[in-house]
């Protein structure tokens, strides 16, 4: 994977190019308390531990793995949230990764966050139409009262809230959560963004109305033209809704591909475990599931060799080849645009298909 780090570009080529491009993204935290030593030392957790993705323009890409894996990381790090340790973030072939100040402001109207929690993420002191409001009073757009408020309305309407001047007076308590995660969507699409980072934005609402968040969101991507980064532990749901799913585990992508190969032919151990219990409407569709041993190593004691290869069943049937805690594995092309990390991919490539 090639990256041209310059200048941004603009027209044609902006649709040729990646939105957002992650170079051997690295992103610690400091140790805990808990995991300090006597004299104070600890190791750092490694949350994102060299993650290399592009997110190419109106594609969904899923970032699909245990709570823990690393993809809110992810997140946050795009949007600037959090300083990366190590890589590059390139925009457009800009390499953002250590932008301060206005430049960064000005970068985040092309990046804008939907929140997991809606009941958490909408200031109760604000009105509807201010929280929607708020991000054209940070980057100083529309030039007056009224050219805002006409922004505003275009933007409640455009997420299902209308009468727009109803929803725009109301506050947040007096909304339902399905209602609150619409205001979270507008606010989000006011700037006009070319990528939308959802963390888990539905897994907070009840059944009945998630469908018609997942429906809302689409649509806006296929009216608007912008890319989704989509973060979810629900693989089933990846699977309806990506373009592309990546699978993480411990910090690294461990499988990439298409989202129907992923889920109706995974190559990697983790994966076909992740797979193996999405639900199956069909009894005759139904296979084992794979139960894996133990638990998720720590951040910060990341195996050597393969970070799987305490856990991979396919290693323990394989007779526990020494490869697997000596060698790294890097990302290898399975079949076209699918790729996996592991070293025995070969030995099992029809294993985990799906009907």
């Amino acid at each position: 994977m090639s990256h041209d780090v310059g200048t941004a570009s603009s027209g044609e080529d902006a649709m040729n190019q990646p939105v957002i491009s992650m170079v051997d993204l690295r992103v610690e935290y400091p140790p805990s308390r808990a995991s300090r030593d006597r004299v104070g030392r600890g190791l750092p957790v490694r949350a994102v531990d060299g993650v290399s993705l592009d997110i190419w323009p109106g594609e969904v890409l899923a970032l699909v793995g245990e709570s823990g894996s690393g993809k809110t990381t992810i997140a946050h790090a795009l949007m600037r949230l959090v300083d990366p340790a190590g890589g590059q973030i390139v925009h457009r072939g800009r390499d953002i990764t250590r932008l301060r100040g206005g430049e960064l402001r000005r970068l985040r109207r092309a990046f804008q966050l939907i929140f997991q929690d809606p009941y958490e993420s909408l200031d109760p002191r604000q009105s509807v139409g201010e929280i929607v409001a708020e991000p054209l009073l940070i980057h100083g757009l529309g030039a007056t009262v009224d050219e805002r408020a006409a922004i505003v309305q275009t933007a409640l309407e455009s997420v299902g809230l209308t009468p727009a001047a109803e929803f725009g007076g109301r506050y947040p308590h007096q909304l339902s959560g399905g209602q609150r995660q619409r205001v979270s969507i507008a606010a989000a699409m006011v700037l006009q963004p070319e990528l939308v980072v959802a963390d888990e934005p539905v897994s907070m609402l009840d059944a009945s109305v998630r469908a018609g968040i997942l429906k809302l969101m689409l649509d806006l991507r296929a009216r608007r033209g912008f890319a989704y980064l989509f973060i979810t532990h629900d693989l089933s749901l990846a699977w309806v809704l990506a373009d592309r799913i990546a699978v993480l585990y411990l910090g690294r992508v461990v499988e990439i591909g298409p989202a129907d190969q992923v889920i109706r032919r995974p190559r990697h151990p983790y994966s076909r475990a992740l797979v193996s219990v999405i639900p199956v409407p069909r009894p005759s569709a139904r296979h084992e599931q794979v139960v894996l041993a133990g638990e998720t190593p720590s951040p910060t004691m990341v195996p050597r060799g393969c970070r799987f290869h305490p856990r991979c069943p396919l290693r323990e049937r394989l007779g526990r080849p020494e490869i697997g805690e000596r060698v790294d594995p890097v990302l290898e092309p399975a079949d076209g645009k699918h790729a996996a990390a592991c070293h025995f991919q070969s030995e099992e490539n029809d294993g985990g298909q799906r009907a």
